[in-house]
Order: C-alpha cells, then structure tokens, then sequence
C-alpha cells in the first residue's frame, strides 16, 4: 500500500508518464530497425498495427491489475502464485526495469558524446544524468508526474516543428508502392514495432498511485496512441525523405533527416539540436520512471524504504550502462531487453489473469 496520501496522480498526469515512457530511444531508431527487417517502405502500416497490439496488451495488464485495489504487482502476484514463484516473477520484473534504465542511459551518452559534448568521458555525461535524476525520484511520484507534464508539451511542438519543416526533401514516391511485395514483410516488422510501443508495464504498478484507478483503460488507449501518431510521422518523414536503402545504412535515422536539410535566414538553420534536446528529455523521463519502479518494487519486496534502494542501485545500473563495448554491442542488449519484455509483459500477465479468473469462477461455483 502506499503510505502518503499525497503521492496520487491524476489520469491525465497518468496518461503523460506512460507517453514519456514509449517515447525514447524508439524515435531515433526505428526507422531503421524496422527497415531492416521489411525492407518495403510499408513500415508506417507496421508501426499502426504494432501500437493496436501494444494497446491491447495494455488493456490486458490494466484488466489484471484491477483485479487487486491497491496493490502493485509485486505484492498481488504472490497472492496469485504463492510467495516464492509471485516473488521470482517480481524480481525478474525489477531486474528489465533497471536493464532497461541502464540501457536508455547508455544510449543517451552515447548520442550525446556524438553528436553534442565530443570528447566528454561517458562517466561524466551519465553520471551527471543519474543525479539529476535520484533528485527528482527522492520526491516520489507526484514531482515525477509534474516534470513529466512540463516535458510533454515542449516535445509535442518541438517534434511536429522539426518533423514538418523536413517537407521539402520529402518523396511521396519513396513510400510506393503501398503493400508492393505483398503483406508478408509486414508481419516481419511486426515484432520489430510492437517493442518501440513496450511501456505498458508501468501499469502494473501505477494503478496504485492513481485517484481513479477505475479510468486505467483510458490511460493505456491515451497513452499509447500519442506515440503511434508520433512513430507513424517519424517514419513517414523519414523513409520519405531518405528512402527505405538510405535508412537501413544510417544509425541514427532521424537526426539525420534533421541534418538533411536547413532553412536559411531563421535563427536556427539546423534542427537537430533542437530533436536532441527534446529526445534528451525523453530518455530522462523514461530513464526515471523505469529506474522508480525497479527501487519501489525492491522496496516492496523487501519491505524497506525506497530511499536506500534509490541509492542503492545506482552502482548497478552504472556499470551495466558501462558493459556494452560498442553500439552492436548496446543495441543487441536492446534486443534482449525487448525479447525479455514479450514475455513478461505480453504472456505472463494474460497467464496470471486466466488463474485470477478461473479461481473466481471455481469459488462462484461452489458458492
């Protein structure tokens, strides 16, 4: 249970963490890692059908997570399969929260060294970015809530302005022909997709902070459908722009879209700086809310106070954000996060909820 009643959040604040939570590292990559897998420039179909699935298992997890008031899922599901079993399933939990905080901050040192602070030792750039962030964390949700509701707006503008002004260099004809080779290879990027949208997880314990819990649906179809517009502009621009053969050979995509072309006689005559800043502050939130619910859900289990696992995992995630040699290397730890996910995220919850089911029905039966 929580303990202080002003750590609630309102819907609409809800709505917002989980927006900033889809919305990181997936902006600046997936046109390219879906490219990879199609090679049709049929990605925007994909990403549409990916976000309907991410809903789905959204609503899912919220579904579950209805059947206990109050409670997290790191308390409820040993409720459902007993101490030990409920437990290892929260501590795999735990353990692709932090993974996944490890690898958003590996990610951000290592766009930013590239393109903005060259020659900054990486300890200092994550270091940096992890204290700013424990400050904000120690507050607890609330401020988290706040912060990401200031983020929000600023990303939304700054995204459809630097998004649309790449229209100049923009090619109808590099996203023909529509299903060309068939309906196949969308399949193939199906996975690919539907793992930018991962994120709805955080609703198997933010349910618990939220003054209408009854309203979870709504965040999740809100939630996620604000990124499916985003994605579906992203790599609509972008393989527009560049074509499906120029996407695959670029890492990063979307920032080169952004450098691709220039407006003279504005203020600004190169726009990359300006996605940056916003995709900067949407690995921050993604990075602390991932990394919260790896403390909290330690908390709960351990039945300690967050403030010292706060603390406590920051070594952890350092040097796991440290481990990846290269960027192959951080992006197949990318991959495994994202396998890891389909599973406890897309299987295990429907798995629990069919036990939560069946157990109602057999006890309705006998009453």
């Amino acid at each position: 249970m929580i303990t202080n009643p002003k750590d609630r959040i309102e819907t609409s604040q809800a709505a917002v963490i989980l927006i900033n939570y889809i919305l990181a590292a997936g902006i600046l990559t997936l046109p390219r890692t879906a490219a990879e897998k199609m090679k049709t420039p049929d990605v925007w179909i994909t990403v549409i059908l990916g976000g309907l699935i991410a809903m789905v298992t959204g609503i899912i997890i919220v579904k579950l997570s209805q059947q206990f008031p109050g409670k997290t899922f790191y308390q409820y599901s040993q409720d459902i399969v007993g101490k030990w079993i409920g437990g290892l399933f929260s501590l795999f939990i735990i353990v692709h929260f932090f993974t996944l905080a490890s690898y958003e901050v590996r990610i951000l040192e290592e766009v930013t060294s590239f393109f903005l602070l060259e020659g900054t030792p990486n300890w200092a750039i994550i270091m940096t970015f992890m204290w700013v962030s424990l400050y904000l964390m120690m507050g607890g949700i609330n401020p988290m809530a706040r912060m990401f509701g200031i983020i929000f707006p600023i990303t939304v503008f700054i995204f459809l302005l630097t998004a649309f002004m790449s229209i100049g260099i923009f090619e109808i004809d590099n996203l023909r022909p529509v299903l060309g080779l068939g309906f196949m290879p969308v399949l193939k990027g199906l996975k690919t997709t539907t793992l930018a949208y991962s994120g709805a997880e955080i609703m198997l314990l933010l349910l618990v902070f939220m003054k209408q819990p009854n309203k979870a649906v709504k965040v999740v179809l809100i939630g996620t459908a604000i990124p499916l517009v985003f994605y579906v502009i992203t790599v609509v621009m972008v393989i527009g722009a560049l074509s499906v053969d120029g996407v695959v050979t670029r890492t990063w995509p979307t920032i080169d879209l952004m450098r691709s072309f220039e407006i003279p006689g504005l203020i600004f005559e190169r726009f990359e700086s300006l996605l940056l800043v916003i995709w900067t502050m949407q690995i921050f939130s993604t990075y602390s809310i991932c990394y919260y619910a790896a403390a909290f859900g330690l908390a709960q289990l351990f039945k300690k106070n967050i403030h010292s696992f706060l603390f406590g995992l920051l070594p952890v995630v350092y040097l796991i954000a440290l481990t990846p040699k290269n960027i192959n290397d951080l992006f197949k730890l990318g991959d495994l996060i994202g396998n890891s996910a389909m599973f406890l995220f897309g299987i295990l919850p429907i798995l629990l909820l069919i036990i939560v089911r069946w157990r109602k029905g057999k006890y309705e039966t006998k009453s």
